[in-house]
């Protein structure tokens, strides 16, 4: 029961909005040396328990360390948006006079799938593609197209956006053979068993994600609609000249 006390730790850090990592890592050395203590281990092992739950921290680290080089991406977007990135995305689309918010999004969500299709599906992503370069290309269409954009149409394009990625990521990974969720289907079919290869399970995913095209396609179309329809009005204007 001793153990249990590591989620004590972890709730008392939280209400006291102590650094999460921190409390994480004393819950863990809690726990470890509270599970030691129960075996009735002297003062010097305790310590040692400490030790070798500390020392299991940084093999973990160690043995996956190739694993977080992926994290280093956030901070380096960081910087390039500090130096303007965003701005000169919307430059660069506001020079494409056929460019709409619904067309880019919809050449975004070919490239999305067809990348995911291949198993690059880290090419895209919410914090390393859309909100940096998609979304603000897609502003910057809109504005092109139609002058200073309302908030409100800015939070829309930004959803539609990110909504965008999501359908092209979903239903085009599913064609690439080595995905983990084509491996899931395998083994659960086959534990009700059904035996299926995974090549046909990639291949039935191609229909379902040229249907998912088509019916976002229409979705960008209409989107583009009715962004023209409510930016032609009055009201509009107004709001997005405030």
């Amino acid at each position: 029961m001793l153990v249990l006390l590591g989620i004590a730790v972890v709730v008392a850090g939280f209400i006291a909005r102590i650094n999460p990592l921190l409390v994480i890592l004393i819950a863990a050395v809690v726990t470890g040396v509270l599970a030691a203590a129960g075996s009735g281990m002297d003062a010097p092992s305790l310590f040692e328990a400490g030790v070798a739950t500390l020392a299991r921290f940084g093999e973990a680290f160690n043995d996956n360390r190739y694993f977080h080089i992926t994290w280093l991406i956030l901070p380096v977007i960081g910087v390039l948006e500090r130096a303007g990135l965003q701005e000169r995305a919307r430059q660069l689309i506001a020079n494409v006079r056929a460019a709409t918010a619904g067309r880019l999004l919809l050449v975004y969500l070919f490239v999305r799938q067809a990348t995911s299709a291949l198993g690059l599906t880290s090419l895209g992503g919410h914090p390393q593609m859309v909100r940096p370069l998609v979304a603000p290309m897609a502003e910057g269409a809109a504005e092109a197209e139609h002058g200073p954009l309302p908030d409100k149409v800015r939070f829309r394009i930004r959803g539609m956006s990110a909504a965008t990625d999501n359908i092209g990521l979903f239903f085009g990974e599913d064609i690439f053979i080595a995905i983990g969720s084509i491996v899931l289907m395998v083994g659960f079919l086959e534990q009700a068993g059904i035996r299926v290869e995974a090549l046909h399970i990639s291949l039935w995913a191609i229909p379902t994600a040229i249907a998912a095209f088509i019916v976002h396609g229409v979705r960008l179309w209409l989107f583009d609609r009715t962004l023209n329809r409510d930016l032609a009005t009055p009201a509009s204007r107004t709001e997005a000249g405030q």
